[in-house]
């Protein structure tokens, strides 16, 4: 059976995530030693005791999950895992992908993301934008409401595909708000505003895609040893070009999760492990493709029954 490697984006964070690990292994707490050492912030302090609100800082939340992330993968290495097919992340979890499978060396990657946030934070103020989740309605439907709302002057539009009648939108602040009850109107089962203040993945994150292409030139990057499919366009990049082009254009397009998983599983792949903190993922995935297995290696005792 072919296997990807999938990596969680921003929400699958919480206090004292990766612990168990870490105990077991202690690499996981090397590595988290390595990013604060990078960032200039005790990482694995804000992970371990918090206050949350500094863990769910954009800018704090992105570098530790992509700590989290990696330090999965490489347990899993270490302990003699298969290779994937390959690997995939929703959001943020691009970047720990690409990360994981070498094109971008872990130093870069942490500094990268904890940039990303800044500048994702910066393109709106706090309080002028937000997010929300549509439950039950299918993806043209949630389009349709999102055009008449942007038309009437206030932007909406659908940003993360992640599963079938599971849509997230984003927007101005009144948009979001006006949309919670143009969804049910339209149907939706629930409409749930999100804890955030970034319309992330909407075109209002131009700003930032601009600032993110910037940071990019002085990147470095490699193609990855495993190849890593892209948010924006469901597709494996054929040069490093075009790794960095993807990752601009992924903050202001929409993370397009159900095709992702499709073509995955289209692949070849019968058994998605999430590596990080959290099984949000692989609840999507089970939506997406019944028929598919899923694992989290966030814990020591999961590797046993996947490593033989």
């Amino acid at each position: 059976m072919k296997i990807s490697l999938i990596f969680p984006g921003q929400g699958s964070q919480s206090i004292g995530m990766m612990s168990a690990l870490a105990e077991a292994h202690p690499l996981v707490k090397d590595l988290f030693v390595e990013a604060s050492d990078v960032l200039g912030v005790d990482l694995w302090a804000m992970t371990q005791e918090g206050p949350l609100d500094a863990l769910s800082q954009t800018e704090n939340t992105q570098p530790a999950l992509l700590t989290a992330g990696v330090a999965a993968w490489r347990v899993w290495q270490a302990l003699g895992g298969a290779t994937p097919h390959i690997m995939a992340g929703h959001s943020l979890g691009e970047y720990t992908a690409l990360v994981s499978a070498g094109a971008i060396s872990f130093a870069d990657g942490v500094a990268l993301v904890r940039d990303r946030g800044r500048y994702m934070q910066d393109a709106v103020p706090a309080g002028e934008g937000g997010m929300a989740a549509i439950i039950g309605l299918d993806d043209d439907q949630v389009k349709a409401v999102c055009e008449a709302l942007t038309a009437a002057g206030d932007l909406v539009q659908a940003v993360n595909f992640n599963a079938p009648g599971q849509v997230v939108i984003a927007g101005t602040a009144a948009g979001i708000e006006k949309s919670a009850q143009a969804m049910k109107e339209a149907g939706a089962k629930r409409a749930l505003p999100l804890p955030v203040s970034i319309p992330a993945h909407s075109s209002l994150m131009s700003p930032a895609s601009d600032r993110l292409a910037q940071r990019l030139a002085d990147i470095t990057v490699v193609m990855p040893s495993i190849p890593v499919l892209h948010n924006c366009n469901v597709s494996i990049a054929s040069s490093t070009d075009e790794i960095k082009q993807n990752l601009v254009a992924q903050l202001d397009s929409p993370v397009r999760w159900v095709e992702s998983v499709q073509t995955m599983h289209r692949q070849g792949v019968g058994l998605f492990i999430e590596s990080g903190p959290g099984r949000v993922l692989g609840g999507m995935v089970k939506r997406i493709v019944k028929e598919a297995d899923t694992a989290c290696i966030e814990k020591p005792d999961a590797f046993g029954a996947l490593i033989s």
